[in-house]
Parts: C-alpha cells; sequence; structure tokens
C-alpha cells in the first residue's frame, strides 16, 4: 500500500495545485465576465484588431445554437488548415529530417484528434527512419503500415495551434454553460470574443513561463535538426531534438497529452528529471481545477462550488486508492524510470484530467491501475478536462437532483429553479453518448477483424489483455482523452476513420446537448424557497454515490472483460 512518503508527496502536489488554482480564478473571472484588468490597457488594441480582422462584434450576445455553431464551425476550418499542412509536409519547409506527407486516413484522424482537445497519436512524433539524418524511408508496424513522423512546422502550426485552440474552446463552452445558469443572465457570451480572451489572456501568458521553466529543466526548444553524435565506442548515436518545451508546456496546461515524442513524457528529452515529472503532473491539474471555482463564483453562490470541488477530488482519491492496491506493483521486466509510485500517480492523474500523456509504457502498469485510468475516462470528472469536466459535472448534479427528487417525492429544483422533464432527458442524452460510441466500435473492431490484424490477441489465454487495449481505445478517443495502449500500430485505416469518429462525436455532442440545457435557463423562473441544499457535504456524498453508481452499472461489464480479468489471471500467475 501506499508509504507514508508518498502519502505526503500527494497532499503536497494536489495542495499546491489546488492553492495555485484558487489563486488564478479570480484571473479567469475577469476574463469570462469582462471585468476591468490591468492587462487591458495592452491587450485590448491587440484584441480588437483580431476582431476586425474576424469582421465579429464582440458585444454581440449569442444564444446557446448560435455559440454553439460558432464552436463547431471554427473548429472544422482549423481542422482543414491543419489537414493540409500534414497532408503536404513533406514539400513545406522546417522539415530537417525529410519526413513525406501522412496518409488522408492518418491525417483525418489527427486533425480531429488535435481540435477534439484529445490529442490521441497513431504516429511516432520523431518518427522511426531506416536511414538517419533524412527520414524518407521509414520503418513500419505490424500491420505493415508506414510509422511516420512529423516535421518542426506540423509540429508548431499544426499541432501546437490546435493544442491551444482546443483548450480555449473547451474553457469557453464552460462558461458559456455557467452564464446560463447565473441568474438575470439574458444570453450565453460571445463565443468569438471568449475564445480570443481566453488565448490572450490565460493561455499565452501561462504557457510562455512554463516553456521557460521546462528549459531550465532541460527539456530542448531548438529548430536545429537531429544530431549525429559520435560514442566513446566508436558508433553513432542520434540525439532527438526540436521544439519541444514549447510544445509540453500547451500539451500538460491546456490537457491535450499529444507528445513530441512517440513515447511522450516517458521519453528523457521531454521530461528529463523529477522536477519536470511533478511540474508536469501540476499543469495537468491546474486549469481544470480552477474551474471548478470559477463556477462559484461566476454564479455569485462560491459555496456552490463545494460539490462540484469536493466531489472531484473525491472521485479522484478512490482512483488513487484503486491505482495503488498493488503497491506500485510493475510488469515483468519494464524499465520505468521515475518508479512505481509517480507511475501510478501519473497515470491516474492524466486519466482523471482527460490529458492522456504518459511517462512510462501502459503495458508495464498494473491491471489496476489501468482499472483507475478507465475510471477517470469514464466519469470525466475528476477533476476532467479543462470546461467539459465542469460540465459533465454540472450533469451529474442535475441527474442527482432528479433522483433525490424522485425519492423524497419532491419538485427537483437546483439554484432556486425547478427541473423539468425536458432538462433530464437532455443529461441523461448527454451520458448515454459516450456508452454508444464506446461500446460500438470496440464490438465493430472485433467483428470485423480490425482488432486481429493489429496483433491484438483475440483467441488466446491472454485475451482479457487485448480487449483492454481495443477498449480503452475507444474510451480515450470517447472521452476526448489520448491515453492509449494501441500508438503507431493503431495507423490503419479502420482505426483511424473510427477512432476520428468517436473523437469527433465524444467531443461536441455532449457540448452541444449540455449548452441546450444552458440556453434553456436563462430566465427561468427561480423560487426564494429553502429547496434541496446542493452545496453541503452530505449532497457531495449522494453526487459521488451517484456517479459511481451510473458508470459501473453502464461499464461494469465490459470492464470485467478487461482490466478486472486481467487482474485476476494475473493473480493466478503469480504476478
Amino acid at each position: 500500500m501506499i508509504q507514508p512518503a508518498d502519502f505526503l508527496t500527494i497532499i503536497l502536489i494536489l495542495s499546491s495545485a489546488i492553492l495555485a488554482a484558487r489563486l488564478l480564478t479570480p484571473h479567469i473571472v475577469k476574463i469570462f465576465t469582462y471585468a476591468p484588468s490591468r492587462l487591458d490597457r495592452f491587450l485590448d488594441p491587440i484584441e480588437k484588431g483580431i476582431y476586425r480582422l474576424l469582421g465579429v462584434d464582440p458585444s454581440h450576445g449569442m444564444g446557446w445554437r448560435e455559440y454553439f455553431l460558432s464552436a463547431v464551425i471554427i473548429n472544422i476550418f482549423q481542422m482543414a488548415l491543419a489537414f493540409i499542412v500534414f497532408v503536404f509536409q513533406g514539400g513545406l519547409p522546417l522539415n530537417p529530417q525529410g519526413f513525406p506527407g501522412l496518409g488522408l486516413d492518418l491525417a483525418f484522424m489527427q486533425v480531429i484528434s488535435f481540435a477534439t482537445n484529445t490529442n490521441l497519436q497513431h504516429y511516432n512524433g520523431e518518427g522511426v527512419c531506416t536511414q538517419l539524418p533524412n527520414c524518407s524511408t521509414l520503418s513500419t508496424n505490424s500491420a505493415g503500415q508506414p510509422i511516420p513522423g512529423l516535421s518542426y512546422l506540423s509540429q508548431m502550426t499544426a499541432v501546437q495551434f490546435l493544442q491551444f485552440t482546443s483548450a480555449a474552446t473547451g474553457i469557453c463552452v464552460a462558461a458559456a454553460l455557467i452564464r446560463g445558469f447565473v441568474a438575470g443572465s439574458k444570453d450565453m457570451g460571445n463565443f468569438y470574443t471568449d475564445f480570443v480572451r481566453s488565448l490572450t489572456r490565460l493561455l499565452f501568458p501561462l504557457c510562455f513561463v512554463a516553456a521557460l521553466i521546462f528549459v531550465g529543466l532541460g527539456v530542448p526548444q531548438t529548430l536545429d535538426g537531429y544530431q549525429i553524435l559520435h560514442t566513446v565506442e566508436g558508433s553513432t548515436q542520434t540525439v532527438l531534438v526540436g521544439p519541444v518545451a514549447s510544445l509540453v508546456s500547451i500539451m500538460q496546461l491546456g490537457t491535450n497529452g499529444g507528445g513530441f515524442f512517440g513515447a511522450n513524457s516517458a521519453y528523457p528529452f521531454q521530461n528529463p528529471n523529477p522536477a519536470s515529472d511533478v511540474f508536469q503532473i501540476f499543469l495537468m491539474l491546474l486549469i481544470p481545477t480552477s474551474l471548478c471555482f470559477v463556477y462559484g463564483h461566476m454564479l455569485g453562490k462560491r459555496k456552490e462550488a463545494r460539490p462540484i470541488l469536493w466531489g472531484a477530488y473525491a472521485l479522484f482519491a478512490i482512483d488513487l486508492l484503486i491505482a495503488f492496491i498493488p503497491n506500485y506493483s510493475l510488469g515483468p521486466g519494464m524499465e520505468v524510470r521515475f518508479g512505481g509510485f509517480f507511475t501510478s500517480f501519473w497515470t491516474v492523474v492524466t486519466t482523471a484530467v482527460t490529458t492522456g500523456s504518459v511517462n512510462s509504457s501502459l503495458f508495464g502498469n498494473h491491471p489496476l491501475v489501468i482499472l483507475s485510468a478507465f475510471m477517470g475516462m469514464l466519469i470525466q470528472s475528476t477533476p476532467g478536462g479543462k470546461g467539459v469536466g465542469v460540465m459533465y459535472m454540472v450533469m451529474y448534479i442535475i441527474i442527482t437532483v432528479f433522483i433525490v427528487g424522485l425519492m423524497s417525492g419532491r419538485t427537483p429544483e437546483y439554484l432556486g429553479m425547478k427541473i423539468s422533464a425536458r432538462d433530464v432527458k437532455l443529461v441523461m442524452i448527454a451520458f448515454l453518448v459516450h456508452p454508444v460510441i464506446i461500446l460500438v466500435p470496440t464490438v465493430l473492431a472485433y467483428a470485423t477483424g480490425a482488432a486481429s490484424a493489429i496483433g491484438v490477441c483475440v483467441n488466446c489465454p491472454a485475451a482479457s489483455t487485448g480487449f483492454t487495449q481495443i477498449f480503452y481505445e475507444f474510451t480515450s478517443a470517447a472521452a476526448n482523452n489520448g491515453s492509449d495502449f494501441l500508438g503507431a500500430t493503431g495507423n490503419t485505416p479502420f482505426f483511424n476513420i473510427s477512432a476520428g469518429l468517436v473523437m469527433f462525436l465524444g467531443r461536441f455532442l455532449p457540448i452541444g446537448v449540455l449548452l441546450a440545457l444552458a440556453g434553456s435557463m436563462i430566465n427561468r423562473k427561480r423560487t426564494s424557497e429553502i429547496g434541496l441544499k446542493t452545496d453541503s457535504v452530505t449532497f457531495t456524498i449522494v453526487l459521488v454515490g451517484s456517479i459511481l453508481l451510473l458508470v459501473v452499472l453502464t461499464f461494469f461489464p465490459f470492464l470485467a472483460l478487461g482490466p478486472i480479468l486481467e487482474f485476476f489471471q494475473k493473480r493466478v500467475n503469480g504476478f
């Protein structure tokens, strides 16, 4: 079980993240309430220039439909730009390794992956070359597909660009949802104003500072090509470098997860030491935790943030408990640079906040650690990705209020508003989207033979491991997490297209439905009667129980076929 020193480490990291998030909250609230700020003197002229260039009126208030369509349209436009860069990178500048363009199906999947804040990668960022220093000839995966890499131009103008915009989109839609619940609110705000301000006033400044810290910790930041060095034994070694620090900052701060290297933060140049490991964990937790506080501040009822924050971290603690049951047990023969504790802790954090980055191979983790990762991705509110985590917690609150109302024989209420049958239907649709888009493609992967085609074990003693890989792939895609087992092995038409569709639906369908819920709350009559107290410890306990019950009932049969069965198989085999 967890040791006292490790427990103290968890307390220090989490308390530091929560404290920093609390301090960041007033700044985020000013951004989305358009309150005066000391930054206005410098940023107002820049932002007004952007609005003129876009031809939008920043003061125009939007309903939920217009807000949602604006978010979808601008994201599709960004995907199209990134798709062009990916496909034609072989003929574009800043490609010192000579990487060819990505195939159409892989480019389709990757632009959706980065634009939806998923960052699932079916390529190796640095490529796997048969000839160096030129990488025009690539190695192939088990399915015979080439393992492509990305040029510096693709990494900076497609990957990092979409990592910024997808993070901004998530934060904006959360702010819009909160406005729907604010008493006296007339509209959902303006997406373009929110989008620009979240970039200029939040993500760009924080990432600039984080990138400098990473450079100081030893993460490379250069446009030079790969370095060929001669070792003392007389052989050569290729040192893989690039603009890494700038990507890692938005990768973790924006809960993106897509790394510069194929091994992600398990690679020494992306995560060189324990200090960089802890700092990346801190960045992952920062904004999702801040938005829990922002919810209460924007409502004008700070106590209403309690069930969201307490509930999120109670669920997070349960995930940690599950992960630490095996006492940091790792797979036989697996080399893990940061040890069992930080490997397990990282896996819980990265799936709890839908980042998806890794600091070790998932194959080296105990089945219970993988089960904990599943729980984080299936719940999506522990505390979840930036913006989307808060939205899902509000969804769970509405469901819980409805259940409590049924049990007590009272009309369900939240924030003094009656919860209607339409509200309940909307939240249930949002909840049921993910079971459908996870389970259907998982079954199709086996029915079409796509799973066996990439070497996944189907009819063998370790079939549960193979099922875990496929189930994990689509769970990660639907949750817009990006953590996965397949990696470049998944670079096949079936997994590229199916994962791309799952990521797009998993991102925008729940957002659209929950924005519709928030839009229906605008100008809704509020009562002064004392209804269900939703800011109490008791309600938080009921909320956590409801979330666990919903998730377990929905997904337990599939979890039992995967990591739970794998756990008992390993116990029988003495692992």
